[in-house]
């Protein structure tokens, strides 16, 4: 038997109840015969009430005294859970992410891991020990402790798998599965058997919170076999891998949204050839991502750019924009707030030019005006007005039929 990693989130291990639950489930796969790794994150609300803690003391704290004090969420379930597996006379050993050998790069708050050395995980497996990982956190080269970003549990998760050449990677959440689209606010919502990689990058990307975008990035590029399962109940959860059962007559496979997005215009900028690279060089040098760009010229010859951020960075942008004002050379800033990505997901989109004009045909029935549009080969994105979101959502999980179920052939998607 291989190597089998498994990852709870914070809900799954929020309590202490539901640690010896945890226990449980790895005990099961111990006693499979497998060697297990298993990676956790803070328990429950213990990041968010952190981050509260150091917001009351400074509304910008220091990035680096962030990471110092958000990883020792970790810590606390790394070694409770240990305790528990100890206590069942399971052989358990707790590391941190340094201890564990995560190399990341040298960004406070959302690093890259850069390599894993595996040594001191793999010498206690050979000693049949469970070793039991912190995610979201690693460590520079200079010694300094980073954590991963929002999601960063998943992303080490995968990251081992793949370090370790494990057999498969178990990501255990509060939902058994991937679902068409969030089962809490739509209840038509139905669990996916299969997900392409690909299909499940794109959903995670655009606010489907059962994945982590980089950690479905590691697992198509390194093919470590992902399975989404619920940590309450014991049911199949959905395959994430490079072949998947396509459900006929289904283009669109899931419907994804997320709020919290902020629409930035520049406005009067110089028009010459790299304006456009020298906003987003500065952005970028920042560690601000951006999503949807919409650039216009105007009648006098400028230009006119528009493009949405998350709104946790739109202070953070506009700030760097005014810093930089005559050096980028524009004549005045416009932000949008209270807006609201929704997206359509499907590979089968690819051969179906017609999907984009009836995602607009629905939203127009609907009275949503959009304020973005943003295309790929496999997925379709709008930015409404948040206050229209969930009616946006519910209304194109019911025109592409996603509540019903369809018969499945395989395809292969490389």
């Amino acid at each position: 038997m291989g190597i089998i990693v498994q990852k709870f989130g914070g809900t799954s291990v929020g309590t202490i109840e539901r640690i010896l639950n945890v226990a449980e489930r790895i005990r099961e796969e111990k006693e499979r015969g497998n060697e297990v790794v298993v990676v956790v994150s803070a328990m429950g609300k213990t990041t968010d009430q952190l981050v509260n803690m150091a917001k009351q003391i400074s509304q910008q704290p220091n990035k680096r005294e962030m990471d110092m004090l958000l990883s020792t969420g970790e810590q606390v379930t790394i070694s409770l859970l240990a305790m528990a597996l100890n206590q069942m006379n399971l052989p358990a050993v707790s590391f941190t992410g340094w201890q564990a050998g995560i190399l990341t790069e040298a960004v406070h708050g959302n690093a890259r891991i850069s390599n894993i050395n595996t040594e001191a995980i793999q010498k206690q497996l050979s000693e049949g020990s469970i070793v039991i990982v912190a995610g979201f956190q690693g460590i520079t080269e200079d010694g300094e402790i980073t954590t991963l970003g929002r999601g960063g549990s998943d992303t080490t998760a995968v990251a081992l798998a793949a370090a370790l050449k494990a057999e498969k990677c178990d990501i255990y959440t509060d939902v058994s599965g991937v679902f068409t689209t969030d089962p809490r606010y739509v209840k038509s919502a139905r669990k996916l058997l299969s997900v392409s990689y690909d299909e499940m990058l794109e959903l995670a990307n655009l606010g489907a919170g059962v994945l982590h975008p980089r950690a479905v990035e590691f697992a198509k590029n390194y093919n470590v076999r992902l399975e989404v399962r619920s940590s309450m109940e014991k049911v199949d959860g959905t395959a994430i891998e490079g072949e998947v059962k396509m459900e006929q007559n289904l283009v669109v496979r899931g419907v994804a949204f997320e709020d919290e997005i902020t629409k930035v215009t520049v406005l009067g900028l110089r028009n010459n050839l790299t304006s456009l690279s020298t906003i987003f060089t500065t952005l970028a040098q920042h560690h601000i991502n951006v999503d949807i760009i919409i650039q216009s010229t105007t009648e006098d010859g400028t230009t006119n750019l528009s493009f949405s951020i998350h709104t946790n960075d739109w202070m953070e942008t506009l700030n760097v924009l005014e810093n930089n004002k005559d050096y980028l050379g524009y004549e005045q800033l416009d932000a949008e707030n209270k807006l609201a990505k929704v997206s359509i997901v499907g590979s089968g989109m690819i051969s179906n030019p017609g999907v984009a004009a009836k995602m607009f045909e629905v939203l127009a029935e609907q009275g949503i005006p959009v304020k973005m549009v943003s295309t790929s080969e496999i997925k379709v994105s709008a930015v409404v007005e948040d206050k229209n979101m969930l009616k946006a959502v519910q209304a194109l999980h019911e025109a592409f039929e996603l509540g019903q179920h369809h018969s499945c052939k395989k395809v292969s998607r490389q």
